[in-house]
């Protein structure tokens, strides 16, 4: 057994956040839909909404979900697990590299 330590994150929210808000400003949008329900959203999400005058909400795939991004968003809705399960690739994918299984608690 191996205990590995990873403290690297992907930094997905913190570019998610940084789109949400630069094309906000550039005005490439009227309204914003967010699919997520990480709390880290909702500084960028109000600023967009307060500063800039636009609307996000928040689709969230989780049975659990943020108070705080659901008191802020415009509008706030979980996805359908039926919608999620039917929009998830197949079992198996296979490129050139190989093959790639997702995780049967997927």
């Amino acid at each position: 057994m191996v205990e590995v330590l990873d403290t690297k994150e992907k930094g997905s929210d913190v570019s998610l956040a940084t789109y949400l808000l630069v094309d906000g400003f550039k005005q490439d949008y009227q309204v914003a839909v967010v699919i997520s329900d990480d709390s880290d959203l909702v500084e960028p999400i109000k600023l967009t909404i307060n500063q800039l005058g636009l609307p996000v909400g928040v689709l969230h795939p989780y049975r659990m979900h943020s108070a705080e991004l659901s008191q802020i968003a415009k509008f706030y809705r979980p996805i359908r697990q039926r919608v999620l399960k039917v929009s998830q690739f197949p079992t198996a994918l296979v490129d050139a590299e190989g093959s790639i299984t997702k995780p049967t608690s997927w």
